[in-house]
Parts: structure tokens; sequence; C-alpha cells
């Protein structure tokens, strides 16, 4: 075959089909496992810097306190929330969620 038009016609039909439903089946990726992570936030340092922390060092953050976390599943940001203290555990409360359209054109994608 040298181009789409020697394809078999079923298959161009199945190709170009308007009608096919797209309706995800999540059962079927409820099992997958992602990483779920949560950033405090993120500071630049020299190599030299980082050599110098030791014990009782603080680095600071570009982020406030009192300001949301983000959420990220492997590593695509999510959703932003706080922390919560439960029985001696922290977590994270929900307090917003991403848009979709940010979440998939790879809007602060971390690696």
């Amino acid at each position: 075959m040298s181009d789409i038009s020697d394809a078999p016609k079923a298959a161009r039909d199945r190709r170009d089909s308007k009608n096919i439903a797209v309706a995800p089946n999540f059962d079927l990726l409820a099992g997958v496992s992602l990483r779920v992570s949560v950033e405090v936030g993120s500071t630049s340092m020299t190599l030299a810097d980082l050599l110098a922390l030791g014990e009782g060092s603080v680095v600071e953050l570009d982020r406030a306190a009192g300001e949301l976390l983000d959420i990220y599943a492997n590593g695509t940001l999510i959703a932003r929330g706080e922390i919560v203290h439960i029985e001696g555990r922290y977590g994270i409360q929900v307090a917003e969620v991403v848009a979709p359209d940010r979440a998939l054109t790879g809007f602060e994608r971390r690696g």
C-alpha cells in the first residue's frame, strides 16, 4: 500500500468515523497506581550553598505561609490543598481541583 487510498475501505471508515463512542471506561483504569506528591515550595541555590546546609539550617521557599500547596499526580499538577493533621499524621485537604484544560496542556509539569 502506497497511501491511504489503497487501505481497505472498512479500515478508513473506522478511522474517519465521528460516531465512535469515546466514553472512557474508568473501571479499566481503577487499579492503575499513580505517584501523588505535594510541593510546599521550591528555591534555587548553588551547589556550594547546598553543601553548606547543616542541622538547623533554614531554606527559604518561594511560597508564602498559608498559601495552598500544589498536588501532583505523576508530575502533573492536578489540585491545590492545605496541610491537615489527622491522628498524628499529615494529610492534604483538597481545596481546588485544577481545570482539566490546564492539566492536559502540561501546565506546570514537574520532572
